[in-house]
């Protein structure tokens, strides 16, 4: 699927580096894939399988701690029944010195099909994606991005809306999304304004000015420090990490001042829509990104975001491997 073919309903795309490059329609896309694979997890029998990628082979390629993203595409893969392997950064030959490409023409050796790697660096899953047959999904790079999550982050959204408007046709055209937090250090955050925006959304960031990268509303969303500005129409508020492991650099007074200024409690959420519901990536840092009584409370979804990003990632494997470029073996 390209921009040339707007009407175009194939994938033919053989990796998922990032949103940035996608377009509407491939976007909407995995969306709308999502659904029946999200109806495997709840099947009566209990069976949570099926055999779309029999006989594959799944590398879960991971250089950053991670449990929800990994445990996540780990299951998936399961459930769509194909073969895995899991390697961390302290098993991988890289800590001997060898490069990227030569550890992933060794994994390709053992005729992997779907690579899954999150790295430090921006930009690792593009460069391995221009130069190696498997197809290659981004699960981090850097602070750059975090595609999957910006997945089923819109594909939650959208469920809501439709939902709450009774109408399973709903876009996300028109709804406003509010990203509170470290905006800075965030690449759930430039995934979620580039797919949000694309959707259609009105997107708000808001955090303190030190942890708003200049440049932001070029990118579509509108910047803001203030917490009530942000969430006084929003539809969704979208509280991200607090990375704590960074505030050694000063870029605000005190945990305490953040918490007093950028919190999500109930008091604060009072100010935001009656329907507005809450999100966030995970891990939380309980009280300070959000009052446990948010995290716990009725309006939060976050668990809901969980499910849907093993549907979403069974989505994003299955347009991956069968497109028609590849065929189904």
């Amino acid at each position: 699927m390209t921009e040339a073919e707007p009407g175009s309903r194939v994938w033919t795309r053989k990796d998922l580096v990032g949103i940035e490059d996608l377009s509407r329609s491939e976007v909407e896309m995995i969306l709308d894939t999502a659904p029946q694979f999200l109806a495997v997890s709840h099947r009566e029998s209990g069976i949570k399988k099926v055999p779309v990628l029999q006989g594959r082979l799944v590398v879960n390629w991971f250089y950053e701690p991670s449990t929800r993203t990994r445990t996540s595409f780990e299951l998936a893969a399961k459930r769509l029944s194909a073969d895995t392997l899991s390697i961390s950064a302290s098993t991988s030959s890289t800590q001997k010195g060898e490069t990227l490409h030569d550890t992933l023409y060794n994994i390709e050796a053992m005729r992997s099909d779907i690579v899954v790697i999150r790295h430090g660096l921006a930009g690792a899953a593009r460069l391995l994606a221009e130069r190696h047959p498997s197809s290659i999904i981004n699960a981090g790079d850097g602070y750059h991005e975090h595609p999957t999550q910006a997945l089923l982050d819109a594909f939650t959204m959208r469920e809501h809306v439709r939902r709450m408007r009774e109408d399973p046709e709903a876009t996300l055209d028109g709804i406003r999304v509010a990203l509170v937090g470290d905006i800075a250090h965030s690449r759930v955050a430039r995934s979620n304004v580039w797919c949000l925006t694309k959707l259609g959304a009105q997107v708000t960031v808001c955090g303190p000015s030190t942890l708003l990268p200049q440049g932001m509303d070029r990118m579509g969303c509108a910047v803001t420090t203030s917490l009530r500005e942000a969430i006084a129409d929003a539809d969704v508020v979208y509280a991200l990490r607090m990375q704590l492991e960074r505030q050694g650099r000063c870029l605000f007074p005190s945990i305490r001042e953040y918490v007093r200024l950028f919190r999500i409690d109930n008091e604060t959420l009072a100010g935001a829509p009656a329907h507005a519901i809450v999100m966030h990536p995970g891990p939380i840092n309980r009280n300070v990104e959000l009052s446990s009584e948010v995290a716990d409370g009725p309006r939060n979804v976050i668990l809901e975001q969980v499910t849907n990003g093993v549907a979403v990632r069974m989505a994003v494997m299955h347009l991956l491997v069968n497109r028609p470029a590849v065929g189904v073996a």
